[in-house]
C-alpha cells in the first residue's frame, strides 16, 4: 500500500451521514440557450448581455474554442459545486459532473454522467496526484476539471459551466416545471414521490434530484434522476413554456454561474444549435466499488473507459482512439482486483511504478487530505483558504 497520507483518513461513514446534498444548477446555460430560452432572453433589452458578461470567466491557460463560432459539434463540462451549500465556506468539490455534447449535424445532445468518486489523475497538479475526480475542481478549479476529463477519455472539452447552489427551483418554475418518470415511491425533505409519471415544480424537482442513499442504485440512481430533470427542463424550454420569471432570476444567476461561453457564443448557440435539443440521449460511466487507503472509490474498467471515450468522440463526430493513461495503467497493475467483492482493496501505485519503475517507489501527493467530504474552511491539509473560496468566481473558476 502507499503512503497513508496519500488519500487522507476521513471515514466513509462521515459521507453517509451527509444525506442532504443538493443538486447544483449546472443546467442553466444549457437550458436557457440550447433549449430555446435563449431566444426569449435575447429579446430582453440588453439585460442578458450584461448578465453574460458578469458570468464570463475564461478557463485560464486553456485556448478559447472556436467550435460554436464555426457551427461545429462541441462539448461542455457541467460542474455542480458544493460551495455555499449547507453552510460550506471552503472552495468545494464538483459533486455533479456531466459531459454534454451538442452536434448540429446529428441534431442531438448527449449527456454523460461521471461519478464523483471516480479515481482519476488530476491534470496540472504540481506533482503526480490521483484522487476522486470531483477533487479536481477543489485543487485547480474549472481548468483542472476540464483537463482531467479530457485526459481520462481523450476527448476535447471546449467549454465549461460551473454553478454553485442557487436558484434551481426558480429556473424549474420559470420553464413551467418538469415531467419525470419516478422509479419508485419515496419521500425527501417534505416532498413525496409516487412511482410513475409526475409533473414537478421547482421545490419538488430539487428534492427529487437530491436523494441518494435511499436509492437502490445509490449515486447512479441519483445521476439518472438528475439527467431526467435536465432533459425535461431542456424540452420544456424548447416548447416555449412560460419564461416570464426570467428577468427576476438574472441577479441570482449572476452570482451562481461561471462559464467560458462568451455572449457571442450564447447568441450563436441560440441561433444555430436549438434543433439539437429535440433529441437528448443519456449515458454514464460505470465504476466498481473499491477501497483505496480507507476511502470508497469507483474504479471503471479499461473497457468502460474506452466505451465512454468512444461514445463521446463519436457524438462529436471524431474518430475513436485507444485509451492509454494513468487510469488504465493503474487497472493493469491491480491484477487481483475484480470489483466483485464489496469495497475490495485497490492500490494506487506511484508514477514511477506506473511507468515501469520498481515496487519500492512510493506515491506522493501535495494535497495530503482527501477533501472530497470536507465541510470545513480550515481542514488540515486543505490548501484553500476562506478568502480564496469566497472569491472563486473572480479567479476564473
Amino acid at each position: 500500500m502507499q503512503n497513508s497520507n496519500y488519500f487522507g483518513t476521513r471515514e466513509d461513514k462521515y459521507k453517509k451521514n451527509k444525506k442532504h446534498r443538493k443538486l447544483k444548477v449546472f443546467i442553466l446555460i444549457l437550458v436557457l440557450l440550447i433549449g430555446g430560452g435563449g431566444a426569449y432572453a435575447m429579446r430582453i433589452s440588453g439585460q442578458i448581455k450584461s448578465a453574460a458578461n458578469k458570468i464570463y470567466k475564461p478557463a485560464d491557460g486553456k485556448s478559447v474554442s472556436t467550435s460554436i463560432k464555426n457551427k461545429k459539434a462541441f462539448s461542455i463540462l457541467l460542474l455542480g459545486v458544493d460551495t455555499g451549500a449547507e453552510g460550506r465556506v471552503d472552495k468545494g468539490n464538483s459533486d455533479t459532473m456531466i459531459v454534454a455534447t451538442v452536434n448540429p449535424k446529428k441534431n442531438q445532445v448527449k449527456l454523460v454522467s461521471i461519478p464523483r468518486d471516480t479515481l482519476a489523475q488530476l491534470q496540472g497538479a504540481e506533482s503526480f496526484n490521483m484522487q476522486k475526480i470531483n477533487a479536481a475542481y477543489n485543487v485547480g478549479g474549472s481548468k483542472m476539471a476540464m483537463s482531467t476529463v479530457e485526459k481520462m477519455f481523450d476527448v476535447p472539452i471546449d467549454y465549461y459551466v460551473t454553478v454553485n447552489m442557487g436558484a434551481l427551483s426558480k429556473i424549474v418554475d420559470a420553464v413551467g416545471g418538469v415531467d419525470v418518470e419516478v422509479p419508485f415511491d419515496f419521500a425527501w425533505n417534505g416532498s413525496s414521490f409516487t412511482k410513475g409519471k409526475m409533473h414537478l415544480n421547482g421545490t419538488q424537482a430539487l428534492n427529487y434530484s437530491r436523494m441518494r442513499y435511499d436509492d437502490p442504485e445509490g449515486d447512479y440512481g441519483r445521476q439518472k434522476r438528475q439527467r431526467q430533470v435536465i432533459t425535461s427542463m431542456i424540452k420544456s424550454a424548447v416548447s416555449f413554456k412560460s419564461l416570464t420569471n426570467f428577468e427576476s432570476i438574472l441577479n441570482t444567476l449572476e452570482d451562481s454561474v461561471a462559464t467560458n461561453l462568451s455572449f457571442d457564443d450564447m447568441v450563436s448557440m441560440q441561433a444555430n444549435y436549438r434543433s439539437a435539443a429535440k433529441s437528448i440521449k443519456s449515458d454514464y460511466l460505470k465504476g466498481r466499488d473499491a477501497d483505496v487507503e480507507g476511502s470508497s472509490y469507483q474504479i471503471p474498467t479499461n473497457d468502460e473507459i474506452q466505451r465512454v471515450s468512444d461514445v463521446l468522440r463519436t457524438a462529436l463526430g471524431l474518430k475513436t482512439t485507444t485509451i492509454d493513461n494513468a487510469e488504465t495503467k493503474q487497472n493493469d497493475l491491480n491484477t487481483n482486483f475484480t470489483g466483485l467483492e464489496y469495497q475490495q482493496d485497490f492500490t494506487v501505485y506511484s508514477e514511477s511504478v506506473m511507468n515501469g519503475g520498481t515496487s519500492t517507489d512510493t506515491a506522493t501527493n501535495d494535497y495530503s487530505t482527501d477533501t472530497t467530504y470536507s465541510d470545513q474552511s480550515s481542514t488540515t491539509g486543505n490548501t484553500w483558504s476562506t478568502q480564496e473560496s469566497t472569491s472563486q468566481w473572480n479567479n476564473g473558476y
